[in-house]
C-alpha cells in the first residue's frame, strides 16, 4: 500500500516491503482501519519510505539507508527518477535519523532488493497525483498530459513544474489514473549506465563525513588503548598530559584513556604523554600458531566415505582480515542530562541508538542519532564501537566530543573477519562426484556476560549458500539443492571461543567456504582429467550460473596458450539470488610476488538499477580477493594485533591491481537481487585457482604470504 501523508505539500510514503499494489481506493490507517481517505496522520511514517515534493521543485526521499560508498542514494535516486519521469538532478536523497521502529539494516546485499518495489510504487503513485492535478487545472483529460523532466507536458506545449503543482496534488485522495510502475521495456533510467548523484561533491570535498563535522563545542578526542586485545587500565598518570597546552579532559574509559583537547594534534600529544600501567588481555599467552592448532582441532571429523569411491581432500587456513575502510571511524557525540544527540555513519542506526541509550542512562526516545555517509565500510560499520566510546565519552567529561579512531586503533583494537579452518572431502565414482563434505571451525566472539553489545553490535553469522553447504547461526547445515550436483553433499561446523572483537567483514563466511570450494573443484576436475571450466558446465544446476560461466570463458579467452608461470583460474558463485563468475590470469613467475594481471567478471543480478554502479563494486570485489588471497591478512602475536596500518597490513595497491579488467551485466528483466558482496568469494577463488595453474602447487594458508 501507498499512502499520502497528511502535509501542504505532496507527501506518500511507501511501507518497506511494498507488495506493489495500487495505491487507488480506500486505504488502511495506521490503525488498520479502512478508510474512504487515503490521508495518514503525520508522524505515522516510522516504517515507511517517504516521498515529498517540494515546491522548489526538487523530489526528497530521505532514506532509511547508510550510504558507505556503495551508490545506494544513486539506485534509489535512478528508481525514482524512472518512475517520475523527473531529471537526476532534481531527485535528492537524504539519509534518515535513526527512526524509532522499522528496518534501517544496510546489509547483506539487502539494500537495492527491499527499496525496489517501495521506491517505484511511491514515484508512481507521486506521479498519478501530479497528472490529475495538472489535469484539473488546465481542464484536460489526464490521458493527453505526459510527464518529463520533472514537469507535466499538455499537447499543446503547456507546462507546469511538479513544484508547482505539489499543494494542489497533495489534496487528490484518488488520482484520475492508475498507479503503476512502468514495465521494463520502458525504462529509460533503470538500467542506463549512470555516474553517481554524489561524485562531484566527493571529489571536490563538499560531501560531508563525521569527521567534516563542526558541532558547537565539540573538542577533538583520541584514545590510548591497550598493548593487547582486551588489556585494562591497573593506573594512570596523567598530570603531564593534562598541563599541556589545549588539553581539556582526561578520562578512563572500558578501550583505555580517552584525552579530549583543542585540535587532534594537541590530544595526540596528550595522549602520548599519559603514564599508563596496563594488565594484560585475556589472549596474552596466545599467538597465530596456537590458535591455527585450536580451530584444527575444532573442525568436526569427515566421516567415513562412501564405499567404493576416490576421494579429493583439502585442508585450508584463512587469516583475520582488517576491514579497513578508508574513512577511519569517527563519532560525534553531546551528551547532558536529559538527551543526547550522536553523528555518525552507522549501517544499523536504531540498535547503536538503544545500546547507547541504555549505557548512559537514558531512555531511547531521549537519544538522536543523526546517520553519517561513510567512507567505506565492508561491514565494520554494523557496529558502532567509536559511537559508544564517544557517548561514554561525552558523559563523563561534561562536553561534545568529536571522538577519532586512529588507522592503528581500528587495525589492532576494531573488529576484523574471524580467522577459519576448513576440511573438505569430495568422493568420485564413475566419473562424478557422489558425495562432497565441508567441515570447518571458526573464530567465535565470546566476552562472557558482557556480550557483545556491551563492545558495539553483535556478531553473529549470516545466513550464505555455498555449495551444498548452507551457513546459518551454527555454521554449515546439509543442503539437497547447493550449486552443483554433488550428489550427498553434507556439512557441519565447530568454533572456538576467544574474547576478540570480531565482525562480519564483506560476504561473511561465503568468502572462506566457496573459496575452498572452488579450489576443490578444480582438483576434483584435474583428478577426472576434466578442463575445469568443462567440469563445471556438467555439474553446475543452475542455467544462469552456467552462463556466467561461458561469458567470462568466451571474453577472457578460456584455454589460451600462456607462458610458464602464467595461467588462468576460474571460480563462480551464487547467492542473494544472484550469480557471478569470475576469470583471473596471473603472472606468477616469481612465486612470492605473483601479480594478477587480468580480470573478467560476469553477474546476472536480475535488473542491474545502475549498471555502472555495479561495475564498480565487481572491481571492488576483485581486489578484496586479489588482497586477502594473496597479501592481506592479520597476525596474533601474544594477544596482540602485530599489524598497524597499511605498511603491515597488505591490502592491494595500485601496483597490485589488474593491468585489465571487464565485467559484463547478464541483461534480465526479473527484480533486483543482491550484488555488493556478490563477487568477493568468485574472485579469491578464481586468484587461488590460477596461483596453483601457474605455480603447480595447491595452495592451502590465506593469505600465501603467512
Amino acid at each position: 500500500m501507498v499512502y499520502t501523508l497528511a502535509a501542504s505539500t505532496l507527501t506518500v510514503a511507501a511501507p518497506l516491503g511494498c507488495d506493489g499494489s495500487s495505491a487507488e481506493g480506500a486505504e488502511p490507517t495506521a490503525a488498520g482501519v479502512s478508510t474512504p481517505s487515503d490521508v495518514l496522520v503525520t508522524g505515522e511514517d516510522e516504517e515507511m519510505l517517504v516521498l515529498e515534493v517540494t515546491p522548489a521543485n526538487k523530489v526528497v526521499v530521505r532514506l532509511p539507508r547508510v550510504e558507505v560508498g556503495q551508490g545506494i542514494t544513486t539506485a534509489v535516486a535512478m528508481m525514482i527518477a524512472e518512475e517520475l519521469d523527473a531529471r537526476l538532478a532534481d531527485v535528492e536523497i537524504p539519509l534518515a535519523e535513526a527512526r524509532t521502529k522499522g528496518n534501517q539494516y544496510t546489509g547483506g546485499s539487502s539494500s537495492v532488493r527491499s527499496l525496489y518495489g517501495p521506491a517505484r510504487e511511491l514515484a508512481a503513485t507521486a506521479r498519478a497525483k501530479l497528472l490529475t492535478a495538472a489535469a484539473r487545472r488546465w481542464h484536460l483529460s489526464v490521458g493527453l498530459l505526459r510527464t518529463r523532466d520533472t514537469m507535466v507536458v499538455a499537447p499543446d506545449g503547456r507546462t507546469a513544474t511538479f513544484g508547482s503543482l505539489t499543494e494542489s496534488a497533495a489534496r487528490i485522495h484518488h488520482p484520475a489514473l492508475r498507479a503503476e510502475p512502468k514495465p521494463a521495456s520502458r525504462h529509460r533510467v533503470i538500467g542506463q549506465p549512470t555516474n553517481r548523484i554524489d561524485a562531484r561533491d566527493i571529489v571536490t570535498g563538499a560531501a560531508k563525513y563525521a569527521g567534516d563535522l563542526s558541532v558547537a563545542g565539540a573538542k577533538p578526542t583520541v584514545v590510548a588503548r591497550p598493548p593487547t586485545l582486551g588489556g585494562k587500565v591497573v593506573s594512570v598518570d596523567d598530570r603531564a598530559a593534562r598541563a599541556l597546552p589545549g588539553v581539556h579532559a582526561v578520562v578512563r574509559i572500558a578501550g583505555g584513556v580517552a584525552v579530549a583537547a583543542d585540535s587532534f594534534h594537541h590530544a595526540f600529544k596528550a595522549r602520548d604523554a599519559l603514564r599508563i600501567r596496563w594488565a594484560p588481555g585475556p589472549l596474552a599467552a596466545l599467538s597465530d600458531a596456537a590458535i591455527r592448532s585450536r580451530l584444527r582441532a575444532a573442525v568436526p571429523p569427515l566421516g567415513t566415505p562412501l564405499l567404493g569411491t576416490r576421494q579429493v581432500t583439502g585442508e585450508f587456513e584463512f587469516a583475520f582480515v582488517s576491514h579497513a575502510p578508508m574513512e577511519v571511524l569517527t563519532a560525534v557525540a553531546d551528551v547532558r542530562a536529559g538527551h543526547a544527540e550522536i553523528w555518525f555513519s552507522s549501517q544499523t542506526p536504531t540498535d547503536a541508538r538503544d545500546t547507547i541509550a541504555s549505557l548512559v542512562g537514558l531512555p531511547a526516545s531521549k537519544v538522536r542519532v543523526h546517520v553519517m555517509r561513510g567512507g567505506g565500510s565492508f561491514g565494520r560499520r554494523l557496529n558502532y564501537d567509536a559511537a559508544i566510546e564517544a557517548a561514554q565519552i561525552s558523559k563523563a567529561a561534561h562536553r561534545p566530543v568529536k571522538l577519532m579512531w586512529t588507522r592503528n586503533d581500528d587495525i589492532r583494537h576494531g573488529r576484523m573477519r574471524p580467522a577459519s579452518h576448513h576440511r573438505i572431502r569430495a568422493s568420485h565414482a564413475g566419473g562424478r562426484v557422489v558425495a562432497f563434505t565441508h567441515m570447518m571451525a571458526s573464530v567465535n566472539e565470546s566476552y562472557g556476560k558482557g556480550g557483545p553489545a556491551a563492545q558495539g553490535g553483535a556478531t553473529g553469522r549470516v545466513t550464505t549458500a555455498v555449495s551444498g553447504a548452507r551457513t546459518s547461526a551454527a555454521g554449515p547445515v546439509p543442503s539437497d539443492d547447493g550449486l552443483y550436483n554433488f550428489g550427498r553433499v553434507s556439512g557441519d561446523s565447530g568454533g572456538v571461543e576467544l574474547a576478540m572483537p570480531l565482525g562480519a567483514w564483506r560476504s561473511v563466511d561465503s568468502g572462506t567456504m566457496r573459496t575452498a570450494e572452488e579450489i576443490v573443484v578444480d582438483e576434483v576436475a584435474a583428478s577426472l582429467g576434466e578442463d575445469p571450466v568443462a567440469f563445471r558446465r556438467t555439474t553446475l544446476r543452475s542455467k544462469a550460473v552456467k552462463a556466467v560461466l561461458d561469458k567470462v570463458a568466451t571474453a577472457g579467452d578460456w584455454g589460451r596458450t600462456m607462458p610458464a608461470g602464467r595461467a588462468q583460474g576460474v571460480a563462480v558463485h551464487e547467492e542473494y539470488d544472484s550469480c557471478v563468475a569470475c576469470l583471473v590470469e596471473i603472472d606468477a613467475t616469481d612465486p612470492k610476488n605473483p601479480r594478477v594481471t587480468k580480470v573478467v567478471m560476469a553477474a546476472d543480478v536480475g535488473t542491474a538499477v545502475n549498471p555502472r554502479g555495479l561495475e564498480a563494486q565487481l572491481m571492488g570485489t576483485a581486489v578484496d580477493g586479489i588482497s586477502t588471497v594473496l597479501r592481506a591478512g592479520l597476525h596474533i602475536d601474544r594477544g596482540a594485533v602485530r599489524e598497524g596500518s597499511f605498511a603491515d597490513f597488505h591490502y592491494a595497491r595500485q601496483r597490485d591491481a589488474p593491468l585489465h579488467f571487464e565485467a559484463h551485466i547478464m541483461p534480465s528483466r526479473r527484480d533486483p537481487g543482491g550484488a555488493g558482496e556478490l563477487g568477493v568469494p568468485a574472485a579469491a577463488g578464481a586468484v587461488a585457482n590460477a596461483y596453483a595453474r601457474a605455480t603447480g602447487t595447491r595452495p592451502r594458508r590465506f593469505p600465501l604470504t603467512f
